[in-house]
């Protein structure tokens, strides 16, 4: 069962989005340098179709985006509650930050707006660095996902 600690309105995970960045716990992952080790604990509140409702009524037109930080626990259950989303509030983003490399095959990508992937590591960084492993997709019309992470790099 998915379960969240904590959620937060976030202006830089996701481009041109007002997001609700939902925490989820149980990272198994475990990312040398991980700021969020906290997360690494099976801690916190399941993350039901009851608990999105209750973001939405909280925070209805504030925000623009929902975002899930971690869940490769569950990526099966991730997917589900992204489902949920788009087909009950086909009005918000979807995202997904995961620490995997890639997003497996019973995950459907169908289901996101935006998927982040790739494990931290210090030495490259993190989205903001160029050289960083980590990757942001977006889905555009054709229903392909491009890669906007050179939007994170400043000039």
């Amino acid at each position: 069962m998915l379960k969240y600690v904590n959620t937060d309105i976030v202006f830089q995970e996701i481009p041109d989005e007002v997001t609700l960045a939902i925490n989820i716990s149980n990272c198994p992952c475990r990312c040398p340098g991980c700021h969020s080790k906290y997360l690494w604990q099976d801690i916190g509140e399941p993350l039901t179709a009851k608990a999105i409702d209750a973001f939405v009524s909280k925070f209805g037109t504030s925000i623009t985006c929902i975002c899930m930080m971690g869940g490769d626990a569950e990526h099966d259950c991730v997917s589900k509650i992204a489902g949920y989303i788009h087909q009950r509030y086909p009005q918000y983003k979807v995202g997904w930050y995961s620490g995997r490399m890639r997003v497996t095959s019973d995950v459907d990508k169908n289901d996101f707006d935006y998927i982040k992937v790739g494990p931290y590591i210090s030495h490259l960084g993190g989205l903001k660095d160029r050289t960083t492993n980590q990757r942001l997709y977006k889905k555009v019309a054709n229903g392909e996902f491009e890669d906007i992470t050179p939007r994170f790099w400043r000039r």
